[in-house]
């Protein structure tokens, strides 16, 4: 998946509001406020001075001209922090069946209703195959070298979708908890369940319950993201 304009390199400056993060363009200097698509807390990832990758925008509808998309760490690898690109590149991938093991599903739906008032991320059938629920979760946290970890803060919303995914075992379903790991230097996975016991207990619940568990890797630069390779997962 390619960004839709060209990239253009800043200095973080500090990102507050969740929402907002004030940055020096490289090139002018000149100090702008860019929209962070992202609700975590970003540990590691939001010091002032960060080298990051902005999309700028000519929509009139949106108030701020640029969209944070990547972080830089200088050493060849990259982060993606916008949560919302992991969906639109699983999605490719799902639809060219490049996921072995749901490339069987024929047909792929984003954004299905179930459970208690919530939207399964994708929704894949196939004649004779059960349905099969996949959620995705965007991982950006790493605070050991080659180790990515989720969740990066206290998701009570994360574990109401394990418990949903467990109901659609429960029922016959095939039900995929998915893990998209945004960074490239990252080579196994596992739960941070130091910073939330709770999911960490709720993704136990699921995988007794049938959930399956899947992590894949990204390839980052500041021409798009890319889904790459199955990463070992150690929970």
């Amino acid at each position: 998946m390619r960004f839709q304009t060209d990239l253009v390199p800043a200095r973080l400056t500090r990102r507050y509001k969740r929402f907002l993060a004030d940055c020096v363009l490289e090139e002018t200097g000149a100090e702008i406020t860019a929209h962070c698509a992202n609700p975590g807390s970003m540990m590691g990832l939001a010091e002032p001075g960060t080298r990051v990758w902005l999309e700028p925008n000519d929509d009139p509808k949106k108030k701020l001209k640029y969209g944070w998309r990547l972080v830089d760490h200088e050493d060849g690898h990259f982060t993606g922090v916008d949560t919302s690109l992991p969906n639109r590149a699983l999605k490719s991938a799902l639809q060219s069946r490049a996921i072995a093991p749901l490339s069987a599903y024929e047909t792929v739906r984003p954004e299905v209703k179930y459970g208690e008032n919530s939207r399964i991320d994708f929704l894949l059938s196939a004649p004779g195959l059960p349905d099969a629920y996949v959620e995705v979760k965007s991982v950006t946290l790493s605070r050991q070298p080659g180790l990515a970890e989720f969740p990066d803060s206290v998701t009570t919303r994360g574990a109401k979708h394990l418990q949903e995914l467990a109901q659609m075992a429960a029922a016959g379903h095939r039900a995929i908890m998915l893990y998209l790991v945004q960074r490239t230097d990252c080579h196994d996975f596992t739960l941070a369940a130091d910073i939330d016991p709770a999911y960490a207990a709720a993704y136990r619940d699921a995988r007794q319950a049938g959930v399956e568990t899947l992590c894949y890797g990204t390839n980052i630069s500041p021409a798009g993201v890319e889904l790459a390779d199955a990463l070992r997962i150690s929970t």
